[in-house]
């Protein structure tokens, strides 16, 4: 089975606030193991493009430490499947993701003048 799992990520890491990360890796992943990796640039933050920018690029998971409910909404619209409260490095979450060992902690920020803390909740 072909999947295609999305990260918000600073560097290889995962970034702490789904929008305001430097780039975004796609993982592509098949019969449980990465086969193929790529980085995009972050096209910019504002209300609801995300979340449709990473389903028409063919994203069918996001794993990400925290994000809002808006997005949240948007990807379940889209039937794509959100992982958050993922932390530390993003091939091995996404790793941990594939074995079936990554559970969601379901960290939604409710206000974005709080988005340095979302990690917390």
């Amino acid at each position: 089975m072909k999947l295609k799992i999305a990260v918000p990520a600073m560097g290889d890491s995962i970034g702490q606030h789904f929008g305001h990360c430097e780039s975004f890796l796609f993982f592509d992943a098949e019969d449980g193991k990465i086969v193929a990796q790529n980085r995009v640039p972050n096209p910019g933050h504002r209300p609801g493009f995300l979340p449709n920018f990473l389903a028409d690029n063919g994203a069918q998971v996001v794993i990400a430490a925290g994000m809002g409910g808006g997005a949240v909404d948007i990807f379940n619209e889209r039937g794509v499947e959100v992982v958050l409260g993922a932390q530390g490095d993003a091939a091995a979450a996404v790793e941990t993701y594939l074995r079936g060992e990554l559970k969601s902690t379901g960290s939604i920020c409710h206000e974005h003048e709080h988005a340095n803390e979302c990690s917390e909740h």
